[in-house]
């Protein structure tokens, strides 16, 4: 069932059902069709339909640490923005030679670096950006700055999506629980520690670089770096494992390797949510990656004749 410019409507499909509206869309509709956690849905008046604990938990994200830098002999994105002239030079440079900085994306430089001698691999992930503001959304600041964020790539800390009401113009309640493990404020300590030695290298000197966020009241202490670290931390944008693929023996699994709902027939999620843990990188390539194998799998399955209304027992 939906809804459309004030109407409800419901479409019926002859084979599956594929769930694809990302970690924290695609739990909405579950929850709200009666499936997940039973608890929850007792608590909001709804009908379970199948009580599998899964949907909705296991939320992991990459936070990202912004540290932000004052600068000055340099002209920054923030000068720009504020400027209708440049403005319209940038927009006239790219229209006509697509060159400029509309030409490209926001974060022009990426770092991947080890924390800490503790991991054999990166696990930290730099994005360097030649403006800031004070939150997503808002004006850039009115004075030349960068930002270059530190976010860790494997976080341990586990969050939860869940439904707040059963109207589905309701703002589900996401509690990403961001540091929550001692793993997680170590790594965001040694990612505070690693920009000021960036920062501090001989190559920015001429341009003067001043902390503005976290400050440089902030001292080096790791009580200070972690109060700090929840501060100016924020989403990248990576939320991933809410409906998580697993063994049929793993309670907390939600779809199967083929990507079929546990319990039921004919519906399968194909999108972000499905992934067990957080890719140490960004995640859209291996989302997409996932929409292509899924794709394949529902061929496959259709050719060989497995039955779209099969029960996937426990």
């Amino acid at each position: 069932e939906y809804v459309r410019e004030g109407q409800r409507f419901t479409a019926r499909a002859r084979g599956e059902t594929v769930l694809s509206a990302g970690s924290i869309g695609s739990v909405q509709i579950l929850q709200r069709s009666g499936v997940g956690p039973g608890e929850w849905l007792h608590s909001l008046g709804i009908d379970v339909r199948h009580d599998i604990s899964g949907v909705g938990r296991n939320l992991q994200d990459h936070l990202q640490h912004r540290a932000i830098y004052r600068v000055s002999g340099v002209p920054t994105l923030n000068r720009a923005y504020h400027s209708m002239v440049r403005r319209a030079l940038m927009g006239m440079r790219y229209g006509l030679f697509r060159t400029g900085p509309l030409s490209a994306a926001p974060s022009q430089l990426g770092l991947f670096m080890r924390s800490s001698d503790a991991y054999e691999t990166p696990n930290v992930e730099f994005h360097a950006q030649p403006l800031s503001l004070d939150r997503f959304g808002e004006p850039l600041h009115r004075f030349d700055a960068f930002t270059l964020s530190g976010c860790n790539l494997r976080p341990t800390s586990r969050g939860t999506v869940r439904i707040s009401d059963r109207s589905v113009s309701a703002e589900p309640v996401i509690a990403p629980n961001y540091l929550s493990t001692p793993e997680d404020r170590q790594v965001a300590v040694d990612i505070l520690r690693a920009t000021r030695r960036l920062v501090g290298q001989p190559a920015l000197g001429r341009y003067h670089p001043e902390e503005y966020l976290p400050g440089v009241q902030v001292g080096d202490g790791e009580e200070e770096l972690v109060r700090a670290a929840g501060e100016i931390g924020t989403t990248i944008f990576h939320p991933v494992g809410t409906a998580r693929m697993g063994r049929r023996d793993d309670p907390g699994a939600v779809v199967d390797g083929r990507l079929r709902v546990f319990g039921l027939g004919g519906l399968r999620v194909i999108d972000a949510s499905v992934m067990p843990h957080i890719v140490s990188g960004n995640t859209s390539t291996p989302t997409i990656m996932i929409a292509q194998k899924g794709a394949e799998m529902m061929l496959e399955d259709a050719r060989n004749g497995v039955p779209v209304r099969r029960i996937l027992a426990r």
